[in-house]
């Protein structure tokens, strides 16, 4: 199976990394700058239990040919048009793409382009980045990847693929409901990223207030409300943890777009928040929370295009 990564940051790097480690046929489609680091110290990973440094094949766009079975999309949500054009050359008709991008929306998107056949979906569970140094630093000891046939003619290649991650650190699964697994993901990630960003704090931040523990609840509730909605009930299991970790008294938790709001960063508004109040607004559950938190995220975009946070030229 050949395999191709689009980007080799925190994401693309840590995953593809691990799967070049085990054997796998990896080639990591890059630009020029990351190309030449890559070529001249290896990729670089450092997790919280070791640190590796892989002799990777690399590609940039231009070079890319239709011979990969599988391509790994790793990109944020703001990218996803150029990533789309980026990987276009490597499309063979028998080729997927599995997409680790957050949220749900970038299907019809991927759908439109390539086609429903050919769109896997997706989810990956890790906090990793990739450091000045060039290095993928992964901060936590979590490591997951899911991904599941959305069609049928998929389940062939799905299968493959968790073959040549068997050998790998990589805490990996082959879902038989990928969609379910989406929408369980994308309805704590609207809670966090939402809750964290609109009150600039960490999970126990937000518990320590009069108000906090409520609205953060509302938020999750609001958020469960919706997925089941769209026909994908999140698992007893699932919420029971989910609940955990929004009502862990001192968590330092915050989502990673609070860290992108905070460093002046393009974020994922519309992709995450935004279309869970969308839905919300669909199938008549309250919005309050997400109508709130997302329009302090776009307010957030208004003053950064016109260069209004601090610090900004």
């Amino acid at each position: 199976m050949k395999i191709l990564i689009l980007g080799a940051g925190g994401t693309g790097g840590y995953f593809g990394g691990r799967l070049h480690q085990a054997g796998a046929d990896v080639t990591f489609l890059v630009r020029e700058k990351r190309a030449l680091q890559i070529a001249t110290q290896g990729l670089i990973i450092e997790s919280t239990k070791d640190k590796v440094t892989l002799p990777v094949r690399t590609v940039q766009a231009g070079d890319v040919k239709p011979e990969y079975d599988v391509v790994i999309l790793s990109c944020k949500a703001y990218d996803l048009d150029s990533s789309m054009e980026a990987i276009t050359p490597a499309m063979a008709p028998h080729t997927c793409v599995v997409p680790l991008l957050n949220g749900i929306s970038h299907l019809d998107a991927l759908d439109a382009r390539f086609g429903r056949a050919r769109v896997m979906g997706g989810t990956c569970q890790i906090a990793a980045t990739l450091t000045k140094d060039g290095v993928v630093k992964s901060m936590i000891d979590a490591h997951g990847i899911t991904w599941g046939a959305r069609e049928p003619s998929q389940q062939a290649i799905a299968v493959q693929l968790g073959e040549a991650f068997a050998k790998s650190v990589v805490d990996w699964k082959v879902s038989d409901n990928v969609m379910l697994d989406m929408w369980e993901k994308v309805a704590f990630l609207s809670t966090l990223a939402g809750m964290t960003c609109l009150m600039r704090g960490s999970v126990g931040d937000i518990l320590a207030t009069p108000d906090g523990r409520n609205l953060i609840q509302r938020h999750l509730d609001s958020c469960v409300a919706i997925a089941t909605r769209e026909g994908y009930a999140p698992r007893a299991p699932v919420i029971e943890r989910y609940q955990k970790v929004i009502q862990s008294t001192g968590s330092p938790l915050t989502a990673s777009m609070m860290r992108d709001l905070e460093s002046g960063g393009p974020i994922e508004a519309d992709h995450i928040v935004g279309y869970m109040l969308g839905k919300a607004r669909e199938h008549g559950i309250d919005d309050a929370m997400l109508t709130v938190a997302y329009a302090h995220l776009k307010t957030y975009e208004v003053r950064r295009a016109r260069g209004g946070l601090p610090g900004a030229k």
